[in-house]
């Protein structure tokens, strides 16, 4: 019987989540940090729902992306997708349902395809193509001198920067995850990009995931029906997108102008 039984460390395999996010009241420090970088931060999310998180330089966003995937644990709190906390899913199996693309994009050494199926030893082409395709970077991938198959490497490549964040975007997307967590997602892209980003963020709502997006521009959170503000990584505001910017954003008129004018592109 002891034989038997399985590794603790092993965790009970668990069904493909729905898209339910809740963060329940979490504080986070850093590796060998001494200073929380988030306290007590706690909202919900259910499918089909866009959520942009604003705040200054080192307020605290990208450790929240850090966290939202799985890849620092708070200190205290949970994040709970669909009921279960993150450390509850095989961390491997974890991968598959949530897309990351995080603000500074690092290729592997691999062809285009492989990046986008991050490494996977049994790619499945159609999958590389169709999430290629949800980033608006297929046409891109294909003007490409090898198109999928170009060669690009670790220590550089003749990659632009908004073609690394399209195909890391395109990376994001493979799998079907139910939870998209994109930080900065368009700080390299130019308009085509922008609207191809836009695009892609639209369709993850109509198709009933999560999106969240770590912003600096309004642009980038032109599809967004919710607001985070981040400051001193304190929840200083979440509601509907609207309703926060007019409240907190001293240029609301300005910034809802160039909203409206991304989301009509």
């Amino acid at each position: 019987l002891l034989a038997s039984t399985p590794d603790a460390d092993t965790p009970t395999a668990l069904p493909r989540p729905r898209a339910f996010l809740d963060v329940n009241q979490i504080t986070v420090f850093p590796p060998d940090q001494q200073k929380a970088s988030l306290r007590m931060l706690e909202f919900s999310l259910k499918p089909g729902q866009a959520l942009g998180v604003i705040g200054q330089s080192a307020s605290g966003k990208s450790t929240l992306a850090r966290v939202l995937t799985g890849i620092w644990r708070p200190a205290s709190g949970a994040v709970r997708l669909d009921g279960a906390a993150l450390d509850q899913y095989d961390q491997d199996t974890l991968g598959r349902y949530i897309g990351y693309l995080p603000q500074d994009v690092a290729l592997f050494n691999g062809t285009v395809a492989d990046n986008i199926a991050r490494l996977d030893t049994k790619p499945d082409p159609e999958a590389v193509v169709a999430a290629a395709k949800r980033a608006g970077a297929h046409d891109m991938i294909l003007q490409l001198p090898q198109g999928y198959d170009t060669p690009v490497s670790a220590g550089g490549s003749r990659l632009s920067g908004g073609q690394k964040q399209r195909i890391g975007l395109a990376r994001a997307f493979y799998g079907d995850p139910v939870l998209m967590v994109l930080d900065e997602p368009n700080s390299n892209l130019d308009a085509a990009g922008q609207d191809a980003l836009n695009l892609a963020i639209r369709q993850a709502k109509e198709d009933g995931k999560i999106v969240i997006i770590m912003a600096h521009r309004p642009a980038g959170i032109a599809e967004c029906d919710l607001i985070l503000i981040i400051d001193g990584g304190v929840a200083k505001a979440f509601g509907p997108r609207d309703e926060v910017l007019k409240a907190h954003v001293r240029n609301y008129a300005a910034v809802a102008g160039r909203i409206a004018g991304e989301a009509q592109s």
